[in-house]
């Protein structure tokens, strides 16, 4: 015998489920995963979700299957959503700009938008960086609320002009850390070849602000190192070609892994983590690696250093004898490892819960309704 479906959770005092359409202006991992978390979250809490992104990042993150009516980010299709919506909530300066001007477009300039500005590349200079500080401008003061991933965003806001700014981290998904389920790391590390050699990992696409040229300038200097360690990098992107031709060239202890899906499994059989980027809102592999307890080596950029605290190793970006000498004193030094792996978990739990992200963004949007209700 079937059993119907619960219902929705009843809305207060009567009213209507609030609708709400949350905009992505591309597949980025780290803002499609807390859209994926933040839809799961509001739909169990009776709010009607529409998600506008990419159809790649549909197929990743699956949002119709955390509750939303999913529609891809064509200009018509994010004007029609917001045509329906009592709220908007755009993740990204570029996201924000498309939804303003859906918003205006369609004659619906008086509902109230939220821009979470999750972090990007560092200003660029000349006349790309007088556009990039146009377009902030112009999302932050469009915007009713500016929530900042980290510190450095809220800042950066208000000086761009926004109204209201607020300090709103990203819950990270998962359980409690140290608590995930147990892998096989001498499995791992020897499907990987880095069964008697220490194990280095780097995860995210294979872009520019990654800082993998300056990374592999470090693993040029392992290659002294006995035993020589192996460094495997998941990602894809458009320098892979370039990456890999200084690989063969230089003998360099590198693989690069392509796209990945399991970096708690790769993470789970690392012996250091590297973040070498020349910028990092809210680092993922950061939170992961703090998370599962593996010592992290990490430039010091952005809002890096508010996110791990004391629990890592912070190194100058662009300087790759600082970060080889640290991975190599790590590899050297178990206990120190061992040191940043309880302090990592100890970090990890002083961070917001997903629920503790959904409810902190509800009572934003609660507050804008309260506002803008006749």
């Amino acid at each position: 015998m079937s059993s119907s479906p619960a219902p929705a959770p009843v809305q207060p005092y009567g009213r209507p489920p609030l609708r709400t359409v949350q905009v992505l202006g591309g597949a980025g991992a780290g803002s499609s995963a807390h859209v994926r978390s933040l839809t799961t979250g509001l739909a169990a809490r009776g709010v009607r979700v529409t998600v506008c992104a990419p159809v790649a990042a549909e197929g990743e993150y699956d949002f119709t299957g955390a509750g939303a009516r999913f529609t891809p980010d064509a200009v018509s299709a994010l004007r029609a959503a917001c045509a329906g919506a009592d709220l908007v909530h755009a993740h990204g300066v570029r996201a924000g700009m498309r939804a303003a001007l859906a918003l205006r477009g369609g004659g619906r300039a008086r509902v109230p938008l939220v821009v979470t500005w999750h972090g990007g590349a560092p200003e660029p200079a000349g006349a790309l960086g007088r556009l990039s500080r146009l377009l902030e401008r112009h999302v932050a003061r469009a915007a009713a609320v500016v929530l900042g991933a980290s510190s450095d965003q809220v800042d950066l806001a208000r000086r761009r002009g926004a109204r209201d700014a607020r300090l709103a981290a990203p819950g990270v998904p998962g359980g409690e850390p140290g608590g995930e389920p147990a892998v096989d790391a001498g499995k791992t590390r020897a499907e990987l070849g880095a069964v008697e050699r220490p194990l280095i990992v780097a995860v995210g696409s294979l872009v520019a602000r990654r800082g993998y040229s300056v990374l592999l300038d470090a693993a040029r200097a392992w290659r002294v190192l006995d035993p020589q360690p192996l460094l495997v990098i998941a990602g894809e992107g458009p320098l892979r070609a370039e990456l890999a031709r200084r690989i063969e060239a230089e003998g360099l202890p590198v693989r690069l892994l392509g796209r990945r899906r399991d970096a708690d499994r790769l993470l789970a059989a690392a012996d250091v983590a590297v973040v070498p980027s020349r910028w990092e809102g809210r680092s993922l592999l950061a939170q992961e690696a703090l998370r599962a307890g593996v010592a992290l080596v990490a430039t010091e950029v952005g809002g890096v250093p508010e996110l791990v605290g004391e629990a890592a190793v912070l190194v100058p970006y662009g300087d790759s004898g600082a970060l080889a000498g640290a991975v190599a004193a790590l590899l050297d030094d178990p206990d120190r490892r061992a040191e940043l792996a309880a302090a990592g978990r100890a970090q990890a739990a002083t961070w917001p819960s997903e629920d503790d992200t959904v409810a902190q963004i509800l009572s934003v949007y609660d507050e804008l309704m309260e506002r803008h209700r006749p």
